[in-house]
Formats: C-alpha cells, sequence, structure tokens
C-alpha cells in the first residue's frame, strides 16, 4: 500500500502500517493521551492533503515552525533547525506537502529527526523516506514505535553529542524517553527545544511537569524533583515548546527554576 493510504489516526496523527491489527490507536489508548468518547477514527495522508497545508513561519535566522492548518490532531508544531554540518526536525506534524518539501531542500536538507516523545511520532516514516535521513528516538520509547522502519537509530543514556554542540539530554517524566534538545548556539546562554517534556501556561509564567497534560496526571514528587536537576544541569535561557505561543526567548531558566519552585 502506498505510504499516503496508510490509517492515521485522526485524534493524535499517528500512521499505523498496513498490519494494523484490532483497529486501535496504541497512543491513544495509553492513559497519557485518550480516544474521543465518539470512539476511534481514522483518515489518511493522502484525505488530509485535499484540505490542509503546513504552515512555515520564521522564529529566527536558523529556525522555523511548520504547522498544519486548518489545525489537526494534537495541533503540536514541528521545529525546523538549520545548521551548518547539517539541519534537524525536531518533532513531526503528520503531514508532508510539496511546499514544505521545496521549502526544506531549498535549506539543505535534512540530517535528522529527533523526538521529544511519541505523541508527535505521526507520520515519521514519510519525513524520513522523502529526505534520506535517520530519526533520533530515545530507546526508553522504543515500544511506541509502531511506523519507523529501517529509518530508526535509538540513543541511550541522559545525554548523546551530536554535530555542531547540538546534544540529546533525557529528562523523562511525561514518558520515559521524554527529551529535549540543547542548541548552545542560538541564543546568549542557549536555547532548548522541548516539545512538552513540559507544559507552558497560557500567562508565560509557569511550566507544569506531568505524566499527562491533558488527562491532568500528576508525577510523583521524587520524580519532580529528579527533573528538576536534570534541568539544572543544563545551561539556557530560551525555551520552545511544542505549541505555537510556547516561545520563551529571554528569561526561560528563572522561569523554570520558579516553577520547580513551587513543588514543595
Amino acid at each position: 500500500m502506498n505510504d499516503n493510504h496508510l490509517k492515521m489516526c485522526t485524534e493524535c496523527g499517528t500512521q499505523y502500517p498496513e498490519d494494523l491489527t484490532n483497529n486501535i490507536c496504541i497512543i491513544c489508548e495509553d492513559e497519557r493521551q485518550a480516544v474521543p468518547q465518539s470512539g476511534q477514527s481514522w483518515t489518511n495522508h493522502e484525505k488530509l492533503l485535499e484540505n490542509h497545508s503546513v504552515e512555515i513561519k520564521k522564529l529566527n535566522d536558523r529556525l522555523y515552525e511548520f504547522l498544519i492548518t486548518p489545525r489537526f490532531s494534537i495541533g503540536q508544531r514541528a521545529l525546523f533547525v538549520i545548521s551548518e554540518s547539517g539541519n534537524i526536525l525536531w518533532d513531526c506534524i503528520p503531514l508532508l506537502d510539496e511546499g514544505v518539501i521545496e521549502f526544506i531542500k531549498i535549506n539543505g536538507g535534512l540530517k535528522v529527526i529527533a523526538f521529544s516523545h511519541p505523541h508527535y511520532y505521526s507520520n515519521m516514516k514519510m519525513w524520513a523516506k522523502a529526505f534520506g535521513c535517520k530519526i533520533y528516538i530515545h530507546e526508553k520509547d522504543k515500544e511506541w514505535i509502531v511506523n519507523g522502519g529501517s529509518f530508526i537509530e535509538l540513543w541511550n543514556g541522559n545525554n548523546i553529542k551530536l554535530w555542531d554542540e547540538f546534544r540529546l539530554h533525557n529528562i523523562g517524566g511525561h514518558f520515559e524517553g521524554s527529551s529535549v534538545i540543547e542548541i548552545p548556539w542560538m541564543s546568549e546562554n542557549g536555547t532548548l527545544l522541548i516539545g512538552d517534556t513540559m507544559y507552558l501556561s497560557p500567562s508565560m509564567k509557569h511550566f507544569a511537569t506531568m505524566r499527562s497534560y491533558p488527562n491532568r496526571i500528576p508525577l510523583p514528587l521524587n520524580e519532580i524533583k529528579r527533573i528538576e536537576k536534570r534541568f539544572e544541569e543544563i545551561n539556557f535561557d530560551t525555551i520552545y515548546g511544542f505549541y505555537s505561543y510556547q516561545n520563551v526567548e529571554k528569561n526561560a531558566k528563572e522561569i523554570v527554576n520558579n516553577s520547580f519552585d513551587k513543588y514543595q
């Protein structure tokens, strides 16, 4: 079957292989996400292309946001990082149209797709095939991979250094493999792309750290304190989260520290 016709969960955007069994999305069945009360439903990439497109927005000279318009599934963005020795796509959106393919090719292609956690795996195999690149996922989240093929490169440990000073950090919490990427040269004291390893409040003044954000499932205090120590080990002043409004571009470290101080 052509990848364009593979089943895609309408709730989370995860694309499944041909041999999907039980007609169940394992991502949405997990307690951190949810199957809608109306029940499990499916679409495919070809149908999505009929009424949706990828919006490209510049955040700075080396960072672009990709967003599906009109909104589909979770509504997350992917972040495209341009770097001298190879570009990175941070997280995925479940749509790959000609406009975004051309944009990426003009700007040097993709060397790697790297993920914060399984909610954004979406149609990652289609992206990897289009650009001939690897997919980096922490080994603690390998059980959630349903359609990655030979493109998957599992990494392990607390962190891994890539090229051009990129570094992936395994933080845990939301998922055991939940990770962030550190880009030291993107701002004065370093930039983090975090997915929703933490969730920035609409007030822009607090980061929540939870097992499930949509289902409001907290983490135990000892896990919160462990995660706090992990962020203390990383230098940064800027954070970009998974929604378009979640951009903190000057005092991110202070907000993170103040947020953890609220957990007693």
